[in-house]
């Protein structure tokens, strides 16, 4: 993959940080974009094609959650990393629930930045999941991967790049123990030392997705001190 070809959009409205943030990232080759309002994010998306994009969520106007359910209404794959001085699990599930791929609170460790981006932004526009099978299902549920849709008792939704990630990975690895690190570095790129919350959060998105009650999940089971395992006849 050709970094400099990598264009990402940096939403940030402290204009010292977005400095910094755009210096290091063009510093890494990629190609960076800053503006410093939601909407002003969400008229160049009408305009540009971005390979991820860096959201605060503190901004003036409209806030980076409600930017980041707009953004999801109209791309749906681009990967959206939320940055945020509000370090609150409440805030990260919201964050994540609007349709975010990751959180990162301020102040954060340059390098742990770099590596999330750098995760985030591996095979992302050229990814396509190993085929599994094309309209997959397993109870109410039928998921098409290839074209990052589902139909689901709720009705149909369409999936993030990540979203397809994680569940071809499950899907490969039904019935099987999926560890936590093996998710942390197959879907998000990190190592195993990264300590986020993400990879919970994101389990309980997929789990109001599919299951038929989330808090009593049959397909995606929790096993705990280790990782997660998958169903599709439910247990």
């Amino acid at each position: 993959m050709n970094q400099e070809k990598l264009h990402i959009l940096l939403v940030e409205d402290e204009i010292h940080l977005a400095r910094g943030i755009c210096f290091n990232l063009e510093q890494e080759g990629y190609r960076v974009s800053h503006v410093e309002t939601g909407e002003d994010a969400l008229s160049r998306l009408t305009l540009d094609r971005f390979s991820l994009i860096i959201l605060d969520v503190m901004l003036p106007g409209i806030d980076g959650f409600t930017v980041c359910s707009k953004i999801r209404a109209m791309e749906t794959r681009v990967p959206i990393l939320i940055l945020s001085a509000r370090a609150e699990e409440g805030d990260k599930i919201t964050g994540l629930a609007s349709g975010a791929d990751d959180y990162l609170t301020k102040p954060f460790n340059l390098n742990e930045f770099l590596l999330r981006v750098k995760g985030m932004l591996r095979r992302s526009s050229w990814y396509q999941p190993e085929p599994v099978e094309e309209g997959y299902t397993f109870g109410e549920n039928e998921i098409f991967l290839l074209s990052y849709n589902a139909r689901t008792a709720q009705g149909e939704i369409d999936l993030t790049e990540l979203e397809v990630k994680m569940l071809a990975l499950f899907f490969q690895n039904e019935g099987k123990i999926v560890q936590r690190k093996a998710l942390l570095e197959a879907v998000w790129g990190y190592s195993s030392e990264a300590e986020t919350r993400t990879l919970d959060n994101f389990i309980v998105r997929l789990r109001k997705y599919f299951e038929p009650d989330p808090a009593k999940p049959v397909y995606f089971r929790t096993i705990r001190g280790v990782g997660y395992r998958f169903n599709r006849k439910g247990s």
